[in-house]
């Protein structure tokens, strides 16, 4: 019996539970979806979790608290796409095999995508620690100690290892006894057990950060007062780039943006301001070149989706949308190759929705 013709819809239904199980670092943060159509280019706003002030009771009112909602703007700036030729043979495969075939090796494109596009946003976040050139489970005392300081709940820590950092530590007792557990194909093949207070994750796409200079100073007469974020720095040998950690003073910060190096002074932004004032020549440490790994909180970051309108002549299109996930199928035929083409894409913004809720778990590389 002749197989029925696969259509967009069977497609969308099937990629999108395929990307749903290909997806590492896409799955342990927020994501925010919401029904109506975008645009690549529009700004969204991501409403972030109300925040209260816990207040000793006096024993006989209470004060009420509004809540204290803030939105963070989102650029939906990038429409993610695989497309590829199909035949009318292919096309009248089961789903199981066209699956096979065409939409899981598409779907884990997008998924490898996303997951590196995710896990660049380690340059918005100022606070690290190191992992020792032996491995050792202080450097996990050490993480959750400066997750502590920086009250990370406790609940929903994760840990993202890139492949030399996971080297290091797979072979320590305490991974080798953890206990593993996952929700989709890739989180359970993922997944490298519970440390200390983190469920920790292997990713192929953890990137390495290309630091710059490694120790410059302060360059303003009169130095600088706390909270300066722009400041002006020399004894530059590389110039600083977005995503450098520098220490000032014992406090940790993160180049934000970066001026073109002049002579050997460039200016430079930071996060946070500076938390104490600062004097001319003040050292400013740059944390070498190290692989990003990333110590984070849900909360931390977000993946915006919004569905993309179909295109004109929708009945060769299909736009489905689940569990905060958007995505498109379009049908095409090309006249000059006589060939059918299957588009299959999302609309995604991404953001570092709070950086005090993630810590950098820097492996230096030589």
């Amino acid at each position: 019996m002749a197989n029925t013709l696969l259509t967009p819809s069977i497609i969308a239904r099937e990629a999108i539970i395929a990307l749903e199980n290909e997806m590492v670092m896409a799955n342990l943060i927020h994501r925010d979806f919401s029904e109506e159509f975008a645009r690549v280019g529009d700004t969204v706003t991501v409403r972030k979790p109300a925040t209260f002030v816990a207040q000793e009771w006096n024993g006989s009112t209470v004060t009420i608290q509004d809540a204290v909602e803030s939105g963070v703007p989102v650029a939906m700036n990038k429409i993610i796409d695989v497309s590829f030729a199909v035949t009318a043979k292919e096309l009248s495969l089961s789903i199981q095999d066209f699956s096979e075939q065409f939409i899981r090796p598409a779907v884990r494109a997008h998924a490898q995508y996303l997951d590196s596009w995710l896990l660049s946003l380690y340059r918005d976040i100022p606070y690290f620690v190191d992992v020792s050139s032996t491995p050792s489970i202080s450097d996990w005392a050490n993480l959750d100690k400066m997750a502590n300081i920086n009250k990370i709940p406790v609940t929903e820590r994760r840990c993202v290892l890139g492949p030399s950092t996971k080297a290091k530590y797979i072979v320590m007792d305490a991974f080798l006894h953890a206990e593993k557990s996952g929700t989709t194909d890739a989180l359970r093949d993922a997944n490298m057990g519970r440390v200390m207070t983190f469920d920790v994750y292997h990713d192929q796409n953890v990137h390495l950060h290309t630091a710059g200079g490694v120790t410059v100073k302060i360059n303003k007469p009169g130095g600088y007062p706390a909270g300066t974020r722009d400041i002006h720095v020399d004894g530059v040998t590389t110039a600083l780039v977005v995503g450098d950690l520098l220490t000032i003073t014992g406090g940790q910060y993160v180049v934000t943006a970066a001026g073109a190096l002049s002579g050997s002074a460039q200016d430079i932004s930071i996060y946070p301001g500076l938390r104490v004032n600062v004097a001319n020549d003040d050292d400013v440490t740059v944390r070498g070149s190290h692989y990003a790994n990333i110590a984070f909180h849900r909360n931390a970051f977000a993946l915006v989706s919004r569905p993309l309108a179909p295109p004109l002549g929708a009945n060769r299109a299909e736009t489905l949308t689940y569990n905060g996930i958007s995505l498109r199928v379009v049908y095409d035929y090309d006249m000059n190759t006589k060939r059918d083409t299957i588009s299959i894409d999302f609309l995604a913004g991404i953001k570092c929705l709070t950086p005090e809720l993630a810590v950098r778990f820097c492996e230096s590389v030589s």
